[in-house]
């Protein structure tokens, strides 16, 4: 691995690279005088199955309740820019259109889930992730690396699952108000209890801001210097009902919607309104609900149904400045549905599970798609063998797409442990993509003729765990065959991704620190273009230091450069330089029910860009004030 690291370093700058080989040289140093132990967390998404997280082959990792509660007004993708091998795109401000690339896969090649269900939208094959409601989230996993064999088209980069608040035992209430830069507001109440075999929890939140220029660039189309707001509310309710020790019924709802302002202009312009006398608002909405029924018939046979509906709605208004005259509409609405059936069969400590799918989407759409629904039905089998000293996964999957028939995927995955706190893991696997609607249909874009991705993937690397320090190091590859290239929409025969992911977490007394360092090399290969909008390098360091009832703490990222489509149509790519960013803040313990938490996001002012010609903030301030009993 070391020599590995080095043999690619002289295209990394030299202090990532530093780095990096300093957290691989660290593993056995920060060993030492440590206990070995386990770690009582487990893991769902990695097979479907919770596990405990010293048992995990892939690459996975997850964010707590601690780490959301320090987030302030940071939204989901903010929590998720800090991950390992997550990189972001955002169209500029705070709460704004964002890509989420996945070890360099495009951000539809990732699946996000919420409580075990799909979400996104069909025509970008996107999720909005700044429509979630960061503070309804119980935890969050992240499984990277190609998983369509477990969860079917489009998981080529990873997935990503949200769990929402569970009922908890006795009363439990709580509220928060917070302000900061900007005009930043912020508030959010919720009650969690459960009597007897009934559980609930409903939780209501709402935000605003009056927000910064989401351009800066006047050379951009859409280039409008006023500061755009956005507004965001929310609520969600999780009922559980235990019929029986052996059968529970859970029933979640969730709807966010919010309004943000963005620079554009309509098509059709019937107004004859200029970029600067256009006032254009985004209004996302996201609806889900779904019913799942939880079974124990037998000590060995475990199961589950889950039903379930969910909107992806996206509405463009474009009004005239001044009295505020409707000069345009568009809308992009995703209606889908999926009924999920898993059954886990305990054979001694080796686990089969068989899965049945359905999903239907369904485009409600101003733009006129050719194909508006798809189909797609599902079959998966998989066995997880466990072993003292090895564990293995293997699975395998039939997709049957109304649109382009049926695809085969499989994944094996093993793990070896070579010493009490060693283990080596490698996987090897395929997955596929359907085009999305709009590399399809979109006018003036899409290409009827594109046909699906494929590709074959593998990853090889070591795990360190021990009762106060967890540690990985994970190489990677993954071949696609006629990969769509976003930035152009051609379907090139071939691309790439390829890297090297290196990670920790430790906590010695009241010092907790994570650090990550990400090499990623994703680019086309008849062409040798790298894919937009994804650095090669990338180093995050988290560090929390603990002072009787105060904790203080510190959130360092630095990125190299990306490249990105040029504002001017036809000219070559431009640059995106790279950055360093820094959040520092405080959260203090008032008393056993009341916190404080203060923040300093950006604090060095830094001027960055994660998408050409569109904004991010500068330094702003946070402070949040929470109650609970």
């Amino acid at each position: 691995m070391t020599s590995f690291v080095f043999s690619v370093c002289h295209r990394a700058p030299v202090r990532l690279c530093a780095s990096a080989l300093a957290v691989l040289a660290a593993f056995p140093a920060m060993a030492q005088d440590q206990s070995a132990g386990t770690l009582g967390e487990v893991v769902v998404t990695a097979t479907r199955v919770a596990i405990p997280v010293t048992d995990v082959i892939a690459d996975v990792s997850v964010i707590d309740r601690t780490v959301l509660d320090q987030a302030g007004q940071g939204s989901l993708k903010d929590v998720l820019a800090f991950q390992p091998g997550v990189q972001l795109s955002s169209n500029g401000g705070y709460r704004s259109s964002t890509g989420i690339f996945l070890r360099g896969a495009t951000s539809s090649q990732a699946i996000v889930l919420i409580d075990g269900v799909r979400v996104g939208s069909a025509t970008l094959g996107t999720a909005s992730f700044e429509n979630m409601p960061l503070d309804r989230i119980e935890r969050i996993e992240i499984l990277r690396g190609a998983a369509s064999a477990l969860y079917g088209p489009d998981a080529v980069g990873g997935v990503i699952q949200i769990f929402t608040r569970e009922p908890e035992d006795g009363l439990h209430l709580a509220a928060n108000v917070g302000a900061g830069s900007d005009g930043q507001r912020q508030a959010g109440a919720s009650i969690r209890g459960r009597s007897g075999a009934i559980g609930y929890s409903l939780g209501v939140s709402r935000e605003k801001a009056s927000g910064i220029s989401v351009t800066y660039n006047p050379v951009a189309n859409s280039f409008n210097p006023d500061a755009d707001s956005f507004e965001v509310a929310s609520v969600d309710a999780k009922l559980t009902a235990q019929l029986s020790k052996q059968h529970a019924l859970t029933l979640g709802l969730m709807r966010s919607e919010m309004d943000y302002q963005f620079d554009g202009t309509a098509y059709p312009n019937p107004l004859s309104l200029t970029k600067l006398t256009t006032d254009a608002w985004a209004r996302p909405v996201l609806n889900a609900v779904s019913l799942k029924w939880d079974a124990q018939w037998s000590i060995n046979w475990k199961s589950s149904l889950t039903l379930a509906e969910n909107d992806d709605k996206s509405v463009s208004d474009y009004y005239r400045y001044g009295d505020g005259a409707l000069n345009g509409s568009s809308k992009f609405n995703t209606h889908r549905t999926q009924a999920t059936w898993q059954n886990d069969i305990s054979l001694g400590t080796d686990v089969l599970t068989v899965l049945l799918e359905t999903r239907s989407e369904e485009v409600d759409s101003s733009t006129n798609y050719t194909v508006k629904k798809r189909d797609i039905n599902s079959a998966m089998v998989s066995y997880a063998l466990n072993k003292p000293n090895w564990n293995a996964l293997a699975v395998v999957r039939h997709d049957d797409n109304s649109q382009f028939g049926g695809f085969d995927n499989w994944a094996l995955s093993g793990g070896y442990k070579l010493t009490t706190n060693w283990r080596a893991v490698a996987s090897v696997g395929t997955s596929f993509q359907a085009p999305t609607l709009n590399q399809l249909y979109y006018p003036y874009y899409g290409v009827a003729t594109h046909v699906p991705q494929k590709n074959f993937s593998r990853e090889f690397g070591f795990k360190y765990q021990q009762e106060s320090i967890s540690a990985s190091a994970v190489v990677y590859q993954n071949d696609i065959d006629w990969f769509i290239d976003t930035a152009t929409n051609t379907q090139n025969k071939k691309a790439v991704l390829r890297g090297f992911t290196l990670s920790i977490q430790d906590r010695r007394g009241d010092t907790s620190y994570s650090a990550s360092y990400d090499y990623a090399d994703p680019s086309t290969l008849d062409d040798d273009l790298r894919l937009v909008r994804v650095a090669q390098n990338v180093l995050n360091l988290n560090v929390t230091q603990r002072f009787g009832q105060v904790n203080l703490f510190g959130e360092l990222k630095l990125s190299s450069d990306r490249e990105d489509n040029a504002l001017v149509y036809g000219a070559p790519r431009d640059v995106l330089a790279g950055y360093g960013l820094l959040n520092v803040g405080a959260d203090w313990r008032i008393n056993k029910d009341v916190s404080l938490l203060a923040r300093i996001n950006n604090l060095t002012d830094t001027t960055y860009v994660l998408s050409n010609g569109y904004s991010m903030p500068g330094r702003n301030v946070f402070v949040s004030l929470s109650w609970a009993m």
